[in-house]
Formats: structure tokens, C-alpha cells, sequence
């Protein structure tokens, strides 16, 4: 059996498969025409968040089983051209829970306490110390929106150090949210009490533009907020001008309306926020996971 791997992937996902005794093909994203002729004695095609599989790729693999996503989202798959063919499709989406919390944490520190300005004032030959005054975290509230894999383990890290922790899901696990030392409260409420408000929610026509003008009004002058999420979860307009003009502290920003964020966009110009390009599942052991994960379901589904 011939599996296409299209995209970068694990040593130890590679393994996994030639362990089965698979025929491996491997072109790191390939363009579609070259996609198209890679696929036609595909019994299986792995990808990261492209290339992208449409229609057409799938019309032209007569024995394809089964998509795999190293990752989280299937943004890049046409699912239903995939469930008339009767082919499975096959994800990821626990493998960086983790390491995306963990960023999540690190821009909350990154801009309580200045790092990232201090580091480029250094750079500069500023010795900024004034400049550079900054706030603890224990103590703080922090506001979790959105109680998934990701919120889960946010809350976890908050909880451990020291934070109150407020939850807002439209699907409330109080049994998980004990775990945490968590509350669940309205959202509302969440933006008016926290000091630092995370967000870890999916790109939906319900979460677009969630964070808009009216409810960065309702954060403290002094809150922090982080997105690691989905850029559109903010409205990024609403957001420069509440960074400018001071109605909160700062922000973390892992994710953007547009991506590659353009150079000269007004974020850039800002001093209180700290950017950092979607990089939330990029650690080793992330990677390593969604590869494995991918790889061990491909095997099940063609070894039936």
C-alpha cells in the first residue's frame, strides 16, 4: 500500500508507517498539478494545513482510503467530496493542546512584564529599566473563554500559579472546572472582572469578531488579552484603537485576520502588545504527536 506524504513530517510518524510495512512517498508540499499525478495510486495522502485536497485531488485518486491531517483544523480538505467517495478523514486535534497553552502563558508573562519591549530597547543600547515597570500574575483573575483541550490547560497553569480563574463556555463541565479552581460565569462578567483574558475558541460564525469594540470597553484599563486561537476572533480595528488609546494594559497576539501579518500594519507600531507568527503548535513534541497520532489511525483504517 502507497501512502503520500505531502507535507513535513516526524521522524517517528515515518517510522509508524514503515513499520506497517507501507510504501512511502514523500514531497513536501507539493503544487496541485504535481499533486494530482502524486496521488493516482495513493491508497493514503497525509497533510499539514496544506496542500490543500479538493475535489479534483480526490477525483483523481481512485484508490484513495484515507486523508490525513497532521494538525488540528481540515480547513484545507473538501470533507464532502471525501464522504461521497466514502474515504475517511483523520485529524489530530489534541496533539498541541499543550503547547499552545504554554504559549498562551508565555505571552501573559511576555506582556505583564515587558519582555519582549526590554528586550528590544537592549538591542537598541536603551538601558529602559523605568520604562520597563511591569505586574505580577498571582493574585490576578484570569479569564478563560472557551473550556476545551486548550482552555483546560491554560486554566491548569493559571490555577497553579496562583491566579483566580473565571471560565465562560456555552458548554459548562463544572466537573472539569473543579479540577481547575475554575468559575463559570457570563461572558460579560468574565470581561469585566479579569485581568487577563485568554481566548481558546474555534473560528465560527458565533466567535467572529467576539472581542469587538464594545467588549474591549467592558475590560479593565489594566487587563491583558492573548489570542491563540483564530485571528477573526477579534476585530483587529477595534483592538489597535483600544491599544492606543489605552482602554486596556496590552496584548499577546499569536494569530491574525491576515496571516502573514503585513509589515507595516499598525500592530507593529504598538510598544503594548507582543506578536508572534501562529507559532502556538510549533515545539518537537507537538509535532511529534500529530504525526504519530495521524499515522497510527492510517494504519488501523488500511490494515482494517
Amino acid at each position: 500500500m502507497k501512502v503520500l506524504v505531502a507535507a513535513p513530517l516526524h521522524e517517528k510518524a515515518l517510522e509508524v508507517l514503515k513499520n506497517a510495512g507501507f510504501e512511502i512517498v514523500y514531497e513536501e508540499y507539493p503544487d496541485e498539478d504535481r499533486l494530482l499525478e502524486l496521488v493516482r495510486d495513493a491508497d493514503a495522502i497525509i497533510v499539514r494545513s496544506k496542500p490543500k485536497v479538493t475535489r479534483k485531488v480526490i477525483e483523481a485518486a481512485p484508490k484513495l482510503k484515507v486523508i490525513g491531517r497532521a494538525g488540528v483544523g481540515l480547513d484545507n480538505i473538501d470533507l464532502e467530496a471525501a464522504k461521497e467517495r466514502g474515504i475517511k478523514v483523520v485529524n489530530s486535534p489534541g496533539a498541541s493542546s499543550r503547547s499552545v497553552a504554554e504559549l498562551a502563558v508565555g505571552l501573559m508573562f511576555a506582556v505583564a512584564r515587558k519582555i519582549a519591549f526590554a528586550d528590544r530597547k537592549m538591542r537598541e543600547g536603551v538601558w529602559a529599566k523605568k520604562q520597563c515597570m511591569g505586574i505580577e500574575l498571582e493574585g490576578k483573575t484570569i479569564g478563560v473563554i472557551g473550556f476545551g483541550r486548550i482552555g483546560y490547560e491554560v486554566a491548569k497553569i493559571a490555577n497553579a500559579l496562583g491566579m483566580k480563574v473565571l471560565l465562560y463556555d456555552p458548554k459548562p463541565n463544572e466537573e472539569r472546572a473543579k479540577e481547575v479552581g475554575g468559575k463559570f460565569v457570563s461572558l460579560e462578567e468574565l470581561l469585566k472582572e479579569s485581568d487577563v483574558v485568554t481566548l481558546h475558541v474555534p473560528l465560527l460564525d458565533a466567535t467572529y469578531h467576539l472581542i469587538n469594540e464594545e467588549r474591549l470597553k467592558l475590560m479593565k484599563k489594566t487587563a491583558i488579552l492573548i489570542n491563540a486561537a483564530r485571528g477573526a476572533v477579534v476585530d483587529t480595528e477595534a483592538l489597535v484603537k483600544a491599544l492606543q488609546e489605552g482602554w486596556i494594559y496590552g496584548a499577546g497576539l499569536d494569530v491574525f485576520e491576515e496571516e502573514p501579518l503585513p509589515a507595516d500594519h499598525p500592530l507593529t507600531k504598538l510598544d503594548n502588545v507582543v506578536l508572534t507568527p501562529h507559532i502556538g503548535a510549533s515545539t518537537e513534541e507537538a509535532q511529534m504527536r500529530a504525526g504519530v497520532q495521524v499515522a497510527e489511525q492510517i494504519v488501523e483504517i488500511l490494515k482494517g
